[in-house]
């Protein structure tokens, strides 16, 4: 199956003509109303597009146990997930073989989860995947949006500093 990803890009100009804080306040309500959506779509379409088998829950939460082990608990805050949730997508982890639990070494009490080999494999697949589908449909943008879709990445990357507390936008 394929899919096809079309992204567009569409310079939001700022009027000299008319008051700029007014423009700017129909920039900020635009970007407020329709930034979270694009991103949203764009993710599942790539992950739709990917032939691998992991979902798009299962692939933030194998991207965020590269960091480190985490508790069940931090898991499903991270990902913004009901525990129980989170408690059963990491079993369907478990059974493929792709994370593991473990004990705190200070703390027999604390079930951490891990990454495994095998699941950081499968992450890397997917991003593999979705990463080729991605660059097939960005290479037929023009050089004008790379470069505004470029200036895009750069400040998502700042609005997410922000969002995330340790910076400023």
């Amino acid at each position: 199956m394929a899919i096809y990803i079309a992204v567009y890009i569409v310079p939001y100009v700022i009027s000299s003509t008319t008051s700029s804080a007014i423009d700017r306040e129909q920039l900020l309500d635009h970007l407020s109303s329709h930034l979270l959506q694009r991103t949203s779509l764009v993710t599942r379409l790539l992950v739709k597009g990917s032939r691998h088998e992991l979902s798009r829950s299962e692939g933030g939460v194998l991207k965020t146990l590269t960091a480190g082990p985490r508790r069940i608990t931090e898991l499903a805050e991270l990902e913004g997930l009901a525990q129980p949730s989170m408690t059963l997508l990491v079993r369907r982890l478990e059974e493929r073989g792709w994370v593991k639990r473990d004990r705190k070494p200070d703390d027999g009490r604390v079930v951490v989860i891990s990454i495994t080999e095998a699941g950081a494999t499968a992450l890397e697949m997917f991003r593999t995947e979705y990463r080729a589908v991605l660059r097939a449909h960005i290479g037929t943008m023009s050089d004008e949006q790379l470069t505004a879709l470029e200036n895009a990445t750069e400040a998502l990357g700042s609005l997410i500093d922000v969002l995330q507390g340790g910076g400023r936008a």
